[in-house]
């Protein structure tokens, strides 16, 4: 399973709903996630993981070309922090 296609396609097989409906929740659920992280709310999946916005300071940095310094403006990234359940399960996957 890769994309959301495949994801919408076996939600729907699992579920018995229709796949436009599937599909109409798969997209409501990342907008949410992602107008939470645009307003630095922290999001938690249970037993999945959580997402958080982090912050990066302005910083010097150099041209590796020239060796010239050049600024770089400080920035937001996102986070994601697996769940110690889905850590626990990829260990026990593994060791298989």
């Amino acid at each position: 399973m890769a994309g959301k296609a495949e994801l919408v396609d076996r939600v729907a097989e699992l579920t018995g709903y229709p796949k436009t409906q599937v599909a109409m929740t798969y997209d409501l659920f990342f907008e949410l996630i992602s107008e939470a992280l645009a307003e630095d709310d922290k999001v938690t999946v249970p037993n999945f993981g959580t997402f958080q916005v982090t912050r990066r300071p302005a910083r010097v940095g150099r041209n590796p070309a020239t060796g010239e310094a050049i600024s770089i403006a400080a920035s937001k990234s996102v986070r994601f922090k697996v769940s110690k359940n889905l850590k626990e399960a990829l260990r026990s996957e593994s060791s298989d």
